[in-house]
Parts: structure tokens; sequence; C-alpha cells
């Protein structure tokens, strides 16, 4: 059984190959096309916006990563200068740590502060 995110990029890659063939078919046989769908325009003016859209869509695709790109930049907060970092972790490195004793080391050392002062007595 496959799961999800694989049946997803199978279907696109189905999807993907078959586009490719259609798009190959008809930049290379605008004519043929033309006559299998009863479109009267020349082979010249569908091979023409079989070039124009794609590149268009990629176009508008270029640019809207660029604009994204760019209202990220713009919008998201400068960092800390790397001083303020170097000052911050120096100052975690200087602060003693205090550990607290064990269960079992801190009843064993009352047992036996227990014996030495009973031995005194």
């Amino acid at each position: 059984m496959v799961s999800k995110d694989q049946a997803i990029g199978g279907v696109i890659c189905l999807v993907c190959v078959l586009v490719a063939i259609g798009y190959t078919i008809l930049v290379i046989f605008p004519g043929e096309v033309a006559g299998l769908l009863s479109i009267s325009s020349t082979g010249d003016s569908i091979r023409l916006v079989a070039v124009l859209v794609p590149v268009l869509v990629a176009f508008i695709a270029i640019l809207a990563i660029g604009a994204w790109i760019g209202w990220t930049m713009a919008t998201t907060p400068p960092p800390k200068p790397i001083e303020e970092i170097t000052t911050e972790m120096e100052e975690k490195k200087e602060e003693p740590k205090m550990e607290e004793p064990k269960a079992e080391e801190s009843a064993t050392d009352t047992m036996t502060e227990e014996k030495k002062a009973n031995k005194k007595k």
C-alpha cells in the first residue's frame, strides 16, 4: 500500500508526463490538432499560442516568487547583532551551575553523618 504522499506524487508525475506529451504534439503538429478539434485557425497561430501561454505563465510565476521573496525580506525583523549574541552566551557560561545532590547520595551522606555522630557519643 502506498502512502498518501506517494499517491499524490504519482498523480503529479502522471499529469506532468501527459501534459508534456500533449504540448509536444501541439507544437509539432498544430494543423492536425486544429483539424481534430475543428478549429478554423492556421497551424502557425496555434503554435504561437502554444508557445506564448507557457512563457507568460512561467514569467508570471518567476515574478510572483520574486515578489514573495521581497515581501518576506521587507516584513522580517532584522536579526540581533552578533555582539549581543556572544555576550549572552558568555553570561550563560559564567553563571555557576547549582546542582542538587541526588536523593541516593544525600541519604547515604545523612547515614554516614549519623554514624559519625553516634561514634563520638
